[in-house]
């Protein structure tokens, strides 16, 4: 079953929100969204919930923190879902990847959310 255009709205604002780095509000769109869906597609949606809450940690210097969510998100997003097919996944887990590897850093870049055509 698509998502209805309500959520498809939220699950846009919530990847402006992400894509412009405002990482709690993020988590509370997409929270909206999460709430909706069952099964692979709500575990899906939570990896990237649990993408915005480990880049929020970040901000605030909580490098434990964000370690360990961007592994639990890391894992939930390569669980086949319909909501996978709307994002570039490949260039998302390049990002992420290439930011677990930096985690030391004082300087980091997030990453970003980059929706296919059609979305």
């Amino acid at each position: 079953m698509p998502l209805t255009e309500h959520l498809k709205q939220r699950l846009q604002h919530g990847i402006d929100l992400f894509n412009s780095g405002r990482f709690f509000d993020c988590h509370e769109a997409l929270e909206e969204v999460w709430l909706e869906l069952s099964g692979d597609r709500k575990q899906f949606m939570q990896g990237l919930i649990q993408l915005t809450v480990a880049l929020h940690h970040l901000t605030n210097d909580n490098r434990v923190g964000a370690a360990r969510l961007l592994a639990a998100a890391c894992e939930k997003l390569s669980i086949e879902s319909p909501e996978r097919k709307l994002i570039d996944m490949e260039a998302l887990l390049a990002a992420v990847a290439s930011l677990r590897a930096q985690l030391d850093a004082s300087d980091w870049t997030p990453p970003k959310i980059h929706l296919k055509k059609g979305f």
